[in-house]
């Protein structure tokens, strides 16, 4: 047995390795047959590696999982922290600022250093950093590490240079802003508290210097415990003693009262003069019981006390407070003015929450005029200058979580007029009872960009929503929202109570985009096995919606024996088949009757579409036999053809949406005829078998990795399979039992009530995926793949699939294979854009047991994919039985995907993973190109099939088109991701368009409209025509450029040994063309074109989870975006000259300002003791006074090397000159302010002097009784 393999692997490896083609239907692929030599193609290259750099330019959305929040009051700039160590910095529209500490640890606190261009932010592994934000990249100054303390709480004084800095054990230590030195003054817990006190006060919650004595520091203790601490005398001025703990503290700016807030919804306001007891304790939310206690409320996290000119009664802003007896009220803040309350109910939990004022003095009146509220998942602003207390119209893209993205798409370079006309339809639909006053968040400085151009970013939902987005000149602003829901009736309820299970679900979510700017045609796929095609109207209409049926589900033998080899495959007769009438898609049917009906219900009554897309066609894919459809897995569709083609991991379907039909539907088997390289069997017919029955309904939320939280109430999207990783026990890490079960396959077109003739069946057996870190009941969805059963080499992990898998104590299928394959789905676009393999390499190695090699393989699914493999009999169940078996080396060996071939053990189970229409050469006779449909499979084979399309504007509307599968079979290593077309001179060849026109624009009866082709079959260069053009091919291992219509193979370029392709497209860049891909290894790699040259091979993005691979897709002009995090998305350019230009298109985030003067307070206020006291802390904190503190305590570090790294950031010599005129204004500001004072004092002194002569004067001549 063993030689006779060898034998047969000897006689595949013989056939051609590159190209393998036919003339005719009836030759088989891979034999050598008789065509044209290729020709010297001469193409001048112009892109070199110098052309490249890759770097990120701007972050989009909400800053995932927030923690902190700042804001300076001056330069109007808002700073939000996150838990992953990020920073973003907010100013006005188009000023977006994002920076990343490298420790990744979650930020505690940011400080402004208001006014001075710098920031201060405490992270979770206790150190602060102090950033410069006088440039546009900022970057960070000092670091300053704890060593034995953990650092809780963060205090800036306004213009001072010293920060407080509270610990978990109580201290409080003080650095130097400008050094980053700790000073040697410290005030100890035990010197805090009284020496009666024996328990520890807890962790410093707060810190705040009195506004009317800068040397009195207020420190508050978690306990309760707080204590105004005389910084001159280094003694407690005060101590009080509280029974609640404390949460926050809050100063009146005359420095008379402060007020705390309390664990137990409680507020007390404290005075000075009396620190026995508080003068005031109010329970908000807390209402008398019977029994005349109050009843228990929640903690008040923070509280904010201000005062307005206006008004005598002071703003009192808290959050929390709430009594527990009502849990289902939504997170609040509540606003209390005079003896007006006013609770505002949040969408989202409040994370912190800040008053904007507008002096940044302390001990001025405040004159609050907005609120900024930071939640888990938005940002709200209010505005309190209004009784109504109405919210700001958010500018920023902080929605685009408002579902979970499941799929992206990025164009550049858009036609002009696309954006102005999707911008005045969803203007119409916007929201309206914001604030009239402008946005708050105002700093920082913006210009458009000198080489700017269009550029739109379509994102797909989870709750089948789309949102055009404008990204022209690195900002994000929304256009238009689309709901593709409105076409489907809601699901209703069955029986078992199943019908709100379904409801919080997410059977509508967007799997696939395909958008034509040019043409304004939409194509989108669902995940319930549904297409629809939207066309863009200026105008509302009522029209009914056209829905076509397709039956596409088979199944191949997936071995087969020695003694068939020589066979050829036969078909099962059609004719023995009649398919029932479909049931009702909401019936209680049970599975097993399940057939010919689609996951979804489209209306089938007239609709009334608002003016932008509107609905015109649907395509559903049926149940078959009780077996629910598999999603759709490749799409592409022309305007000019007319002709919108589908494919999944069954076969292919080809639609002309012009008359409304079903032209093509058949299985991939089908498609190659005699061509096919690989000799598949049938198998019988299979039986009726149960399954889940609403498979298909079960949407995207089950990706989640808390299963517990569904769609609406959390913002981890199916973008986040692998933030939580589950980790794999025992049971998880054996191979999942594979049952194969034989069917037939029926092909039942239906269009506008007509029944078309059935195609013939083939058979193939589709497989089922459940994710691994999904807990709870049954939770599937079926998802495309190919099939590998060698070693896999994936990411330098060797992992083997070739064992014999048995559920335990079920008996195997009848008539199954002795080692049933198992399958693997490699990612593909998003969400589930292809079936691909995870692996590119599959080798022979020596393997001491198969359940080791199945435990890192599973290991490798549940980094890359976050699935885990399971068999399309078990789909029903809720239980997993898991079996292994041993496997000796003789069993393993080495085949190729493409050349070395063998015919015993070759997977011949194909999904259709790529789709491209285009003006091409069918066959190898062909003179001139016609249209094609280019097809790419997942075994790594192409099939182009030709098409007769009319071309007269009546003709299309009656004749039919026609198009027949010329047997034409290329071949490539691994799945095929994404077809180009380039003429001999190295230009792209654009895929024809239909220029867009208005389908409800009233019409002239005399001059009737006709549709506009673009580079539809160009006769107008007869002479260029014959000469060929060339095809690039790529594949998650390789990339092929052939000549056509020779079908010779002119470049081979193996992208990577190591890992495998996710995501491949053919970009203009720089008046030329090339090949970009992003490997799951992280790797970010450029080929030239027609050549294959490696350009670019960057170790960019590690792949840490499948969100980035499902939603990274290239674009034009050297641009590239992913999905960071479930609510941002990175935009980055591996252009070198947008790398050398990004200092031109970011914002900048610091402007000269001059700082506000403080209020004058009068002479006799001052004279009496009004205005604050103020003293030198550099002369009570300085090493003379309070030495150096202990080394052991904190480690500096310098960031970038000091000033050289800042310097460098800042853009060498221009940078510096910038610096120095920043410094010389900041200077002359300071004189000018100086020269100000100085002359105000002297108004003073002259004023002064002036009374006292006239006192003087009037009272010289009285006697001393007439006083």
């Amino acid at each position: 047995m063993k030689k006779f393999r060898k034998v047969l692997d000897g006689l595949t490896t013989s056939s051609p390795a590159g190209v393998g083609g036919s003339s005719s239907c009836a030759s088989a692929a891979g034999t050598p047959t008789a065509g044209p030599s290729p020709r010297e193609i001469d193409v001048a290259e112009t892109l070199t590696s110098e052309s490249f750099q890759i770097c990120k330019t701007v972050r989009h959305g909400f800053p995932c999982q927030p923690t902190a929040l700042a804001f300076d009051p001056v330069q109007k700039l808002l700073a939000i922290g996150s838990r992953s160590g990020g920073v973003r910095i907010l100013g006005r529209p188009g000023v977006d600022c994002y920076c990343q500490h490298e420790s990744g640890a979650a930020v505690l606190q940011l400080q402004f250093l208001i006014n001075e261009g710098a920031l201060v932010t405490a992270c979770a592994d206790d150190t602060l950093h102090l950033w410069n934000l006088r440039q546009k990249r900022p970057a960070i100054l000092h670091s300053l590490k704890f060593n034995r303390e953990r650092i809780t709480f963060c205090h800036l004084p306004f213009q001072s240079k010293w920060l407080y800095v509270g610990t978990e054990r109580g201290n409080t230590h003080i650095a130097n802003i400008e050094s980053f030195i700790l000073s040697g003054y410290v005030i100890m817990w035990n010197k805090a508290i009284e020496l009666a006190t024996k328990t520890h006060p807890g962790p410093v919650v707060h810190l705040s210097d009195s506004p009317k004595d800068e040397g009195k520091l207020l420190i508050g203790f978690e306990s309760g415990t707080v204590v105004m601490w005389d910084l001159r005398a280094k003694k407690a001025d005060f101590r009080i003693h509280y029974d609640e703990a404390i949460h926050s503290v809050s100063w009146h700016h005359e420095g008379k009262q402060f007020m705390c807030s309390h664990s137990d919804g409680s507020l007390t306001v404290w005075n000075l003069r009396n620190t026995a007891r508080p003068v005031q304790v109010t329970f908000p939310h807390g209402k008398t019981q019977r029994d005349g206690r109050k009843e228990s409320c929640k903690p008040i996290l923070k509280v904010e006390y201000k005062m307005s000119r206006n008004s005598s009664e002071p703003f009192v802003i808290f959050s929390g407070g709430l009594s527990y007896d009502k849990a289902s009220r939504r997170p609040t803040l509540t606003i209390m003015h005079g003896k007006a309350i006013t609770v505002l109910e949040m969408d989202h939990p409040i994370v912190e929450f800040m008053v904007l004022c507008d002096t940044p003095y302390p001990n001025e009146v405040q004159e609050p005029y907005a609120a900024v509220v930071l939640l888990e998942k938005d940002l709200v602003v209010v505005d309190l200058t209004q009784s109504n207390f109405p919210i700001f119209e958010n500018p920023y893209p902080m929605d685009i979580h408002e579902s979970p993205v499941t799929c992206t798409a990025y164009f550049a370079d858009c036609p002009p007029d696309i954006i102005p006309v999707l911008y005045s339809i969803g203007a119409k639909h916007k929201k309206t009872g914001y604030s009239h006053k402008e946005w708050p968040v105002s700093g920082g400085t913006w210009t458009l960009g000198s080489q700017t151009y269009p550029e739109i970013i379509l994102t797909g939902h989870a709750d089948g929503t789309i949102k055009f987005w404008d990204a022209t000149a690195m900002t994000l602003q929304m256009l238009y929202k689309l709901k593709t829901s409105k076409v489907f009736e809601k699901p209703k309820a069955v029986e078992g109570g199943r019908g709100a299970e379904l409801g919080e679900e997410d059977p509508y979510a967007v799997q696939m985009l395909s958008w034509c700017p040019h043409s304004r045609l939409l194509c989108v796929v669902g995940i319930s096995a549904n297409l629809i095609l939207y066309r863009f109207s200026k105008h509302d209409a009522n029209t009914n919606i056209t829905v076509l049926e397709v039956r596409l589900q088979c199944e191949v033998e997936e071995v087969i024996s020695p003694s068939d080899t020589e066979n050829t495959p036969c078909l099962s007769d059609p004719s023995g088949h009649s398919p029932q009438p479909p049931p009702s898609p909401r019936s209680n049917t049970p599975d097993s009757a399940r057939d010919s009906i689609p996951c979804l219900k489209v209306k089938d009554r007239t609709i009334r579409m608002p003016p932008g897309y509107q609905a015109e066609l649907v395509v559903q894919l049926l149940w078959v036999d009780g077996e629910p459809p598999q999603p759709i897995t490749s799409l592409d569709i022309n305007s000019a053809y007319g002709l919108l083609a589908l494919g999944n991991c069954n076969g292919l379907a080809v639609v002309d949406y012009i008359q409304r039909t079903v032209l093509l539907c058949m299985s991939t088997l089908e498609l190659y005829g005699a061509a096919d390289p690989f000799q598949r069997l049938t198998r019988s017919p299979r039986k009726s078998r149960q399954s889940t029955p609403d498979f298909c309904m079960r949407g995207l939320s089950n990706f989640y990795s808390d299963s517990k939280k569904r769609i609406r109430t959390s913002y981890q999207s199916l973008t986040e399979l692998s933030d939580n990783q589950v980790s794999m026990d025992a049971e998880r890490s054996k191979s999942p039992t594979s049952v194969p079960y034989p069917s037939s396959l029926h092909n039942d077109h239906r269009s506008q009530g007509d029944t078309l003739s059935s195609l013939r069946p083939s058979h193939y057996s589709p497989v089922f995926y459940l994710l691994d870190n999904v807990k709870g009941p049954g939770r599937k969805l079926s998802l495309p793949t190919d099939l590998k059963t060698d070693l896999d080499h994936v990411n330098g992990h060797c992992t083997s699939s070739s064992s014999q898998a048995c559920a335990a104590g079920r008996a195997r299928g009848p008539g199954g294979p002795e080692g049933p394959r198992l399958a693997r789905r490699g990612p593909g676009r998003p969400p589930f854009r292809k079936a691909q393999s995870a692996a590119c390499m599959e080798i022979s190695l020596p393997v001491s047991s198969h359940a080791e090699g199945y435990a890192s393989r599973r290991a490798m699914l549940q980094q890359l994919h976050g699935v885990s493999m399971y068999s399309h009999d078990e789909h029903h169940a809720t239980s997993y039985c898991w079996s292994e078996r041993a496997e000796s080396r003789e069993n393993s060996f080495s085949r190729s995907r493409s050349s070395s071939v063998s015919s015993i053990d070759r997977d011949t189970k194909e999904a259709v993973t790529a789709l491209q229409f285009g003006e091409s050469y069918g066959r190898k006779t062909d003179a001139l190109p016609t249209p094609c449909l280019w097809v790419g499979t997942s075994l790594g084979l192409v099939l182009l099939i030709p098409m007769s399309i009319p071309t007269d504007d009546q003709e299309r509307q009656e004749e039919p088109v026609t198009m027949a599968p010329t047997g034409t079979v290329l071949m490539l290593k691994g799945s095929v991701l994404r077809f180009g077309f380039l003429d001999l001179r190295g230009a792209v060849i654009s895929a024809p368009y239909e220029v867009w026109r208005d389908p409800n624009a009233q019409e002239d009866p005399e001059r009737p409209r006709k549709r506009k082709l673009v580079n539809f079959s160009p006769s107008s260069s007869q002479e260029n025509c014959g000469e060929g053009h060339l095809a690039v091919v790529c594949s998650e291992r390789q990339a092929v450029v052939f000549l056509m219509p020779a079908q010779v193979c002119l470049h081979v370029h193996n992208i990577t040994e190591a890992s495998f392709v996710l995501r491949a497209d053919l970009v203009s860049f720089c008046n030329s063309v090339c090949l970009a891909c992003f490997c799951a290894n992280g790797h970010v790699m450029t080929l030239s074109l027609p050549s294959l040259r490696p350009l670019l091979d960057v170790n960019y993005l590690p792949l840490t989870d499948m969100r980035i691979a499902r939603t990274f897709c290239f674009t034009n002009g050297g641009q590239a975006l992913y999905l960071s995090s479930p609510t941002e998305i990175q935009r980055i350019t591996y252009s070198q000259e947008m790398c050398d230009n990004l200092q031109d298109l970011l914002g900048e985030l610091f402007t000269p300002i001059e700082t506000p003067e403080a209020q004058n307070r009068g002479f006799l206020k001052g004279f009496f003791g009004g205005n604050t006291q103020t003293f030198d802390r550099e002369e009570l904190f300085g090493e003379a006074a309070a030495g150096k503190a202990s080394r052991s305590l904190a480690q500096h570090i310098p960031g970038q090397a000091g000033m050289e790294g800042m310097k460098a950031a800042a853009g060498g010599a221009v940078g510096e000159l910038a610096r120095a005129r920043i410094a010389l204004d900041e200077r002359g500001q300071r004189l000018g302010e100086l020269e100000e004072r100085t002359a105000l004092l002297m108004t003073s002194a002259e004023t002064f002097s002036k009374h006292a002569h006239e006192l003087m004067l009037k009272c010289k001549d009285k006697k001393w009784y007439q006083f």
